[in-house]
């Protein structure tokens, strides 16, 4: 990767829909040129997909949170796989550092997401849950 990848990656990170001919008129290089750059960044793994931010509230998701959660190390995998299915989780993380996995939810009401945390405080194998919710996404 060298410094016209860089430039296009960062601009694709800023806004996804930048046109190739608009990189192509930044970078002054040719369309075409772009195209094999980010064809490349694409086979080589470092882009691995395209997509949109959404605001959660815009969709009546009122009560966003994101949770982290530890787990017996056995259980790890299981535990992964079942919130990966949850309706409600967007999306879910193996990390480090304070916990083991941590998850974003996405809840029409506090309600809601008091249920979403109680169901996962019972999965067998779970240990802590902790939930930090979220009162501004931008």
């Amino acid at each position: 990767m060298d410094e016209r990848d860089e430039i296009i990656l960062n601009a694709l990170i800023a806004d996804s829909r930048t046109s190739f001919v608009e990189l192509a008129r930044r970078l002054r290089i040719t369309e075409a040129a772009v195209r094999k750059r980010v064809k490349n960044l694409e086979e080589s793994g470092i882009i691995q997909h395209f997509t949109i931010k959404v605001d959660p509230a815009v969709l009546g998701y009122n009560s966003v949170a994101i949770i982290g959660m530890d787990t017996d190390p056995g259980f790890l995998p299981e535990i992964y796989g079942a919130l990966r299915r949850v309706r409600n989780v967007k999306y879910v993380s193996l990390s480090s550092g304070d916990h083991m996995l941590m998850f974003e939810a996405w809840c029409k009401d506090q309600k809601e997401l008091c249920r979403l945390i109680s169901h996962t405080k019972k999965m067998r194998g779970v240990t802590r849950v902790c939930p930090a919710i979220l009162l501004r996404n931008q």
